[in-house]
This record gives C-alpha cells, sequence and structure tokens, in this order.
C-alpha cells in the first residue's frame, strides 16, 4: 500500500508540475506571488507557535516564583529567568515604578498605570507579524482567482483561434489555470487558521496579564497596609 500511495503521490506530482511547466507568464507570475506568501506565512507561523509555547510554559513557572516569594526583591532577583513570560515584563514595570516611588508614599494609580503600559506593550510585541498572516488569509485566495480567470480567457482566446469547440481543446488550459487557484488556497487556509488560533492565545495573555497586575497591585496594598512605608525592599508580607 505504501509503494502504491509513493508511486500515486509522485504521478500526481510530476502532473503538476507539468502542468505549471507548461502555464504562461501570468500565471507563473501569480504562482510565485503566492509561494512568497505561503512561505513567509509558514515562517511566522513556526516563530509564533514556538513563541507562545514558550511563553505558556515560563508564565507557570514565573507565577509558582512569584506566589512563593516572600519579597518582590526575590521575584526582581530571579525574574530573568523566566523572560520569555510576557508577565515578566509587567512585573518589572510595576517594580520599577516602586522603586521611582521609594523615598514618597506609594500612589496605587500610578502603580496600576505602569503595569497597564507594561501589558500593552508586551501585547503589540506578541502581535508583531500576525497582520501578514491576515493579510495572506484574505488576499490570496484573490490572488489565485485571478490567475485563474487569465488563465480561462487565455484557454477561450486559444480555443477561439484554433476553430476546435471540443472539451479535449479547451481542458489543458483550463485545467492549468485551476492550479493558481489551488495555489490560493493552499497559502490561504492555513494563515486563516493559524490567525485565529494566534488571536486567541493573545486575548488569553491579555486577560492573564491584566490579573497578575491586579494581583501585584493588591500584594502591594497589603504591604502597605502593614506599614507606614513600603521599605526599599518591597516586602509582600
Amino acid at each position: 500500500m505504501n509503494v502504491c500511495y509513493c508511486v500515486l503521490a509522485s504521478a500526481i506530482g510530476g502532473e503538476i508540475s507539468g502542468l505549471i511547466e507548461t502555464s504562461g507568464l501570468v500565471a507563473k507570475t501569480v504562482l510565485v506571488i503566492l509561494l512568497v506568501f505561503s512561505v513567509a506565512s509558514w515562517a511566522i507561523i513556526f516563530s509564533k507557535w514556538g513563541l507562545f509555547r514558550r511563553a505558556r510554559v515560563q508564565s507557570n513557572r514565573f507565577m509558582r516564583a512569584f506566589r512563593k516569594s516572600e519579597r518582590l526583591q526575590d521575584v526582581a532577583a530571579v525574574a530573568e529567568q523566566f523572560k520569555p513570560s510576557p508577565l515578566v515584563a509587567v512585573f518589572e514595570g510595576a517594580y520599577d515604578e516602586l522603586r521611582k516611588q521609594a523615598s514618597h508614599p506609594i500612589r496605587m494609580a500610578a502603580l496600576q498605570r505602569a503595569t497597564q503600559i507594561a501589558s500593552s506593550e508586551e501585547l503589540t510585541r506578541l502581535e508583531s507579524r500576525l497582520p501578514w498572516l491576515a493579510t495572506t488569509g484574505a488576499v490570496t485566495p484573490f490572488i489565485g482567482l485571478f490567475g485563474t480567470v487569465w488563465g480561462i480567457i487565455d484557454a477561450f482566446h486559444g480555443l477561439g483561434t484554433a476553430g476546435a469547440a471540443t472539451l479535449r481543446a479547451v481542458a489543458p488550459g483550463v485545467s492549468e489555470a485551476l492550479i493558481t487557484t489551488a495555489a490560493g488556497l493552499f497559502a490561504a487556509i492555513p494563515a486563516v487558521i493559524a490567525y485565529n488560533m494566534f488571536t486567541q492565545h493573545i486575548r488569553e495573555f491579555g486577560a492573564r496579564m491584566d490579573d497578575f497586575g491586579l494581583e501585584l497591585v493588591n500584594e502591594v496594598e497589603r504591604a502597605q497596609a502593614g506599614a507606614a512605608r513600603v521599605p526599599e525592599s518591597v516586602e509582600r508580607r
């Protein structure tokens, strides 16, 4: 069965490559454009997949370290180990704000703004290059359709020139034209699926950063309630 499958796949691949070789200049140009979109999209997909996987793993580890620590200073000392996590940037933004306010009463509004700014910057970083996937999913089917329409026009023009109104005469040209539609869908479908999946991950990270920012502010408020002023080490308990 494996041998039969390999033979069939080889035959189909050879037939497709033959159709591409005999295609016109416009169809080949369309296929090259679609190939560029597809390669760039897959590069982004693999890159983002690894990024989100590392961010999720390191976020879980960072939260465990944060909740076990007694002081924010201890968390700051080990935060670099969890750098792929967007929560680290939120923590560092809040911690830097606390250090700036070390000689003054802590302003919770400023601290919360610091966490929101850091969260917004991390969301922007996570969303980078995703518009390319959205553009690929929206544009490539129409690029492929353009190649198909152009190929069909060319096929019927050749049919009119030859004067032989038969299916055998027009079928090769139509089949060549439809390759561009298939190539457009091949580029668009993975890009759309990946874009929707990554967008969901980003929403989850956004909610998680908001929750962590509130948890961090609550910790500082509790520390402030236990002392007239949070010391330089910014104790949590």
